[in-house]
């Protein structure tokens, strides 16, 4: 039942607090801006367990770092309310859910992908994926090319990575210094809006309210921040060395430790701006799944609760899993290394950065060099959809055939997602039921 709008609700316990988490975790599907919707919906304008003004407050310094913002958001709200404690079973009980999940869904999909019926799904969903990511391209291209400045900007990342083949974190870094540069002779240019828009005023006072003083624990203190820096440093050395002494340099879950700590701090723009660098590193790099998989990967993450982010354990479980003789007990320790190193730093950054944010209140602003890395992201985004739809129409290489249902697919979802507005699943389900059709008709 919800308070009277002229009387703050009473204080939440850690029990009601943990249930909210685990439930949204289960429910926190339609991606970052879904899943910042229903955060602002529950915890502003219904439960009013804090204010609009906290609330953005919050998201826009989550917005400022790599990696997933919303799973971000509900750590911040969480430790604001409870602590370390709460922070961290937040943010865990944000991706909890979609782990458990998925690799299920991962073990389902490697036993039984040649069952005609999951074939059919897949072949379905191939086509879907490729303009899911060319409608990611579409969404943040709209958002963020404010000016021809920054398409040049998209257009010269497309080309790096295109044509030279530049690796992913050098476009970034490049890009970074031209947004930098830029933003200081050119500030109009490289001036970005703050990220999404949250919705009304909620109806009354919240538990922590706009002039609520900031709790005990919120407040910055050097002590604490070396502390939660060398505990940080500790999770993230530690196991690395663990598996280094018991796999050996070459071990797949020590190359999976590295990459994925490297892919958390590159996160810039969302997870399909970290996803060209997956790919590189996952598919055409270490082999640990191929293309086709990695679409097939997407689009299960894409169906699921949770940060899309969360196909990393996808990754993760096949490359164990095809190195270690089908074995599930590989896969699912390497989707466990995969998902801990991804989001390690999502949580050290909101323990560690909480207070010093507390510490001013105002809107954080978004930095011309992030506005610079948003727009490289549009041009790395698109050259991975063309990617994958020259895996999908051409599924034999240029020699092959082209497939023209999978191209009327293609279009046909990408002309749902702009022109209708459809959701992303109803997208994926539809084109996985004609899969299924049309490999009971004709086979594909």
């Amino acid at each position: 039942m919800s308070q009277p709008s002229d009387s703050a609700p009473a204080p939440v316990s850690r029990t009601q607090a943990f249930l909210y988490w685990l439930k949204l975790g289960c429910v926190s599907f339609g991606g970052p801006a879904g899943q910042i919707a229903i955060m602002h919906q529950d915890l502003v304008e219904r439960r009013r367990w804090l204010s609009e003004r906290r609330f953005l407050h919050a998201l826009n310094y989550c917005m400022l770092l790599p990696g997933p913002e919303a799973q971000q958001l509900a750590t911040y709200i969480g430790w604001l309310m409870h602590r370390s404690w709460g922070g961290i079973v937040a943010g865990a009980l944000f991706v909890l859910p979609s782990f458990v999940l998925l690799v299920l869904l991962s073990w389902v999909y490697l036993r039984f992908h040649d069952l005609p019926v999951v074939a059919g799904v897949f072949y379905g969903i191939k086509p879907a994926v490729t303009a899911i990511v060319l409608f990611a391209a579409y969404r943040i291209g709209s958002r963020a090319l404010k000016n021809v400045w920054l398409w040049l900007l998209a257009a010269a990342a497309f080309l790096a990575i295109f044509l030279l083949h530049w690796p992913f974190p050098a476009i970034v870094l490049a890009a970074a210094l031209i947004g930098s540069v830029g933003g200081h002779f050119k500030p109009a240019v490289f001036a970005m809006k703050a990220g999404h828009a949250a919705g009304r005023h909620g109806a009354g006072p919240a538990l922590i309210d706009d002039d609520t003083p900031t709790p005990e624990h919120a407040r910055f203190r050097w002590q604490r921040l070396l502390g939660l820096s060398a505990v940080g440093l500790l999770l993230w050395i530690g196991p690395l060395a663990w598996l280094w002494l018991d796999q050996g340099r070459e071990g797949v879950l020590l190359q999976m430790g590295w990459f994925f700590s490297k892919a958390a701090l590159l996160t810039f723009g969302g997870a399909y701006a970290v996803l060209p660098y997956v790919f590189q590193g996952a598919v055409e790099h270490f082999q640990w799944l191929s293309a086709a998989q990695m679409m097939d990967g997407l689009a299960l993450g894409e169906t699921t609760p949770g940060p899309l982010i969360m196909i990393v354990t996808f990754v993760g479980f096949l490359g164990g899993w095809n190195g270690a003789d089908q074995a599930f007990a590989a896969g699912l320790a390497a989707a466990g290394v995969a998902t801990y190193f991804t989001f390690l730093p999502s949580f050290l950054f909101i323990l560690a950065g909480g207070p010093l944010v507390e510490s001013t209140h105002g809107n954080l602003k978004f930095t011309a060099p992030l506005t610079g890395i948003t727009a490289a992201v549009v041009g790395v985004i698109l050259n991975l959809a063309l990617f994958f739809a020259y895996h999908v129409l051409w599924p034999q290489g240029w020699d092959g055939a082209f497939d023209f249902r999978a191209a009327l697919l293609a279009l046909a979802a990408l002309l749902a997602l702009i022109r209708f507005k459809a959701g992303i699943i109803p997208v994926i389900a539809a084109c996985g039921a004609v899969g299924i059709l049309l490999g009971a008709v004709g086979g594909w």
